[in-house]
Order: structure tokens, then sequence, then C-alpha cells
């Protein structure tokens, strides 16, 4: 077990995933992302850069994705994610999950964006969307923030000339999402599932 997935009593990871547990029993998306968030901020002081100096090293722009925690239960996974200097996402969802997002290391900038208009039916591979820019964010150690769909259309970059490192906790398991692709000029973009993998080392 490497140092990022230690569970050992005592160690920050067993009591982010005790918290955790006790967070998802509220009953409501609300609630449990309050939970969720208070737990996060609390592993991303107690870790103080812990995972910055063992999860590896990525290249191109292709960011790392490592699962952390995988809960037995089914009701949520902790995925760390590393960013290099001027690696990012497209427009996302979280395929109707529930997600926190702490910096654990660096810094990000998060853009949220609203779905203002569609062009076509069913929500499928191909539909085309108009997205509004809402709010543009940046996130250091120890910040976190909920998202929670509808509301959860967003980009994660990392403009800076430092590594960043985030931890994700969903509402599940995300094994896919929506991404949405540039179709043109302005506002327009087009729908494409993505399915989404762990890093080498997750």
């Amino acid at each position: 077990m490497s140092a990022a997935h230690d569970r050992s009593p005592g160690s920050p990871l067993a009591a982010l995933v005790a918290c955790l547990d006790a967070a998802v029993g509220a009953d409501c998306s609300q609630s449990i992302c309050a939970g969720v968030k208070a737990g996060l901020e609390r592993y991303a002081a107690a870790d103080q850069g812990g995972l910055d100096r063992v999860l590896p090293r990525t290249g191109g722009d292709k960011y790392g994705r490592h699962l952390l925690h995988r809960d037995p239960q089914g009701r949520y996974t902790i995925v760390a994610m590393t960013w290099e200097s001027g690696q990012g996402t497209p427009i996302h969802d979280h395929c109707g999950m529930w997600c926190v997002e702490c910096v654990q290391a660096g810094r990000i900038v998060v853009t949220s964006y609203d779905r203002s208009e569609v062009s076509g039916a069913g929500g499928g591979d191909g539909e085309q969307v108009r997205f509004a820019r809402a709010a543009e964010v940046t996130a250091g150690v120890g910040e976190a923030g909920s998202l929670i769909p509808p509301f959860d259309y967003h980009v994660i970059h990392n403009p800076f000339d430092a590594r960043a490192v985030t931890v994700h906790v969903y509402g599940g398991e995300m094994e896919r999402c929506q991404v949405f692709l540039p179709a043109g000029e302005g506002d327009l973009y087009r729908a494409e599932t993505r399915c989404l993998s762990y890093s080498a080392d997750g």
C-alpha cells in the first residue's frame, strides 16, 4: 500500500473515510456535501502536502486520476487528481452525482457554467448545447467547494507554474461523464460521452 492509500488507524485518509461514512448518512445532498466538505478541509490540513510528494507526475495535457478509496457499499469514492502546469478539463458534468472538491497542493482555477440553451433532444452524444460562463474562482490549499446537479457544469484548469493536487469525493463511482467540446463560434458546444479511468497507481 502506497502512502497515498494509507488507511491505517490514525492516518489522515482513515480519518477522512470515517468522516465520510458518517456524512453520507444525511438525508439530502446539501447536508451530505456540507459534511464531506468539512472532512476534506480537515484532511487537507492533516495531509500537509503528502499527496503531492507521493503521486506520480503526468505529461502532455493529460491530468492524473488516482483512486484513493472506494466505499464498500458504493456510496462514494475518493479520487485524487494531479494537474501539471497547463493541464485542465473541457466543460463537463458529473453524470448526475454530487461531488465535493478540495485543493491539497498548489492552486487551480474553477470556472462554472450555466447550460442556457439546447439544440436537439435526448441529451446524448452530438447534442448541441449553449453555455454561459457563470463564475470563476481561484482556489488554494484547503479550499473546497461542492457541485450538485443540475449545477455541476464546470472546467478545472491549472494555469500556474507549480503542480496542483485536488481531492474529489463523488456520490458513487464516476466511470463516465459528458464533456462539451467547441462546436463553432461563440458559446456553442457538442456533447460527447467520455469514459473515465484511473492512472496506473490507482
